[in-house]
C-alpha cells in the first residue's frame, strides 16, 4: 500500500491532469463519444464526480451512504449509468464545479481518516489509503476514455504505479465475481515502469508470472486495452487466465475493449 500523503498528493495531481484536458472543451467536445457504449465525455466526468460523493459519504456518513448502498442492490444493472446520465445533462460549467468541488472535498475528508479505520464501500471496507488508490486509478481510466475521444496521447506517469497495485491486488477478485475459484498460489508481476525501471509484486520463484509493460498492464486491469493488444507476456496457464478476465474495479465483471483489429 502506498503512503496515505503520497497517493493523495497523486490524485489530485492525476485529477488535474484530467481537468486540464476537459476545462476548456466546447459543447459539442463535452457529448463527442468515448469508448464506453453511450457515454459521452460528460458521462465520465460525471460518473466521476458521482463516485467521489459516495466516497464521501461513506468516510464521512456511514448512515447515508448505506442508504446509497440499498440502492445499488435494488437496480445493479441502472445505477451507475444513472448516475452518469444525471450529471451528463447538467451544463458543462456546471458539472465542472460539481467534479471539482467534490473531489476536493474527499481528498480533505481522506487526509483526516485516522490510521487503520476502514469505512464501508460497496465491495470490501476501505481504508483511506486504499480509497485513494481506487480513486485514482478511476481517474486515470476514465480519464483514458475522455483522452481517446479527444484523439489525445497521455504521456505515462510514475502514478501508474498505484493502478498496477491496485490490479495485482485484484486478481482473485476478477475470478470470484466471475464465480471462478481463484488460483491458490501467489503470482509474480514484473512492469516495466515508465522511466525504465522495474515495479515486482509477489514472490520472485512463484510458479505463475506476468511480465510487460506497466502501462499495458494498466490499460488492461482497467478493461481498456484488450488482451491481444498488449505486450504482456503471461508464463503459466493460470496467469494466462488472470490476464483474459483482469480487472481492477469494484463490481460486476466488465465486457472490456474488443481487439483493434474487431473494430
Amino acid at each position: 500500500m502506498s503512503d496515505p500523503v503520497d497517493v493523495l498528493d497523486d490524485l489530485r495531481d492525476e485529477s488535474e491532469q484530467l481537468d486540464s484536458l476537459v476545462a476548456e472543451l466546447s459543447e459539442e467536445q463535452w457529448v463527442a463519444r468515448t469508448p464506453a457504449p453511450g457515454w459521452t465525455i460528460a458521462h465520465q466526468i460525471a460518473h466521476l464526480a458521482w463516485t467521489d460523493r459516495a466516497a464521501l459519504l461513506a468516510v464521512t456518513d456511514a448512515d447515508a451512504f448505506a442508504v446509497e448502498t440499498e440502492k445499488a442492490l435494488a437496480a445493479p444493472d441502472r445505477f451507475v449509468d444513472e448516475g452518469a446520465e444525471e450529471g451528463a445533462a447538467l451544463p458543462p460549467e456546471d458539472l465542472l464545479a460539481r467534479w471539482r468541488t467534490g473531489r476536493d472535498q474527499l481528498r480533505t475528508a481522506l487526509r483526516a481518516v485516522p490510521p487503520g479505520v476502514r469505512f464501508p464501500w460497496y465491495g470490501p471496507p476501505m481504508s483511506a489509503p486504499a480509497m485513494a488508490t481506487a480513486r485514482l486509478m478511476e481517474t486515470w481510466a476514465h480519464g483514458q476514455d475522455v483522452a481517446d475521444a479527444l484523439g489525445v496521447v497521455r504521456t505515462p506517469t510514475a502514478r501508474l504505479r498505484h493502478v498496477a497495485w491496485i490490479g495485482h491486488r485484484a486478481r482473485d477478485y476478477a475470478f470470484l465475481v466471475r464465480g471462478v475459484p481463484a488460483p491458490t498460489e501467489p503470482f509474480r508481476v514484473e512492469l516495466t515502469a515508465p522511466d525504465g525501471t522495474l515495479w515486482t509484486y509477489g514472490p520472485e520463484r512463484a510458479g505463475q508470472k506476468v511480465t510487460g509493460p506497466a502501462l499495458d498492464f494498466c490499460l488492461l486491469v482497467t478493461q481498456r486495452l484488450h488482451r491481444d493488444d498488449t505486450a504482456l507476456t503471461a508464463d503459466g496457464e493460470d496467469a494466462e487466465r488472470w490476464l483474459a478476465i483482469a480487472q481492477a474495479f469494484a463490481g460486476p465483471a466488465g465486457g472490456g475493449r474488443p481487439p483493434k483489429e474487431a473494430r
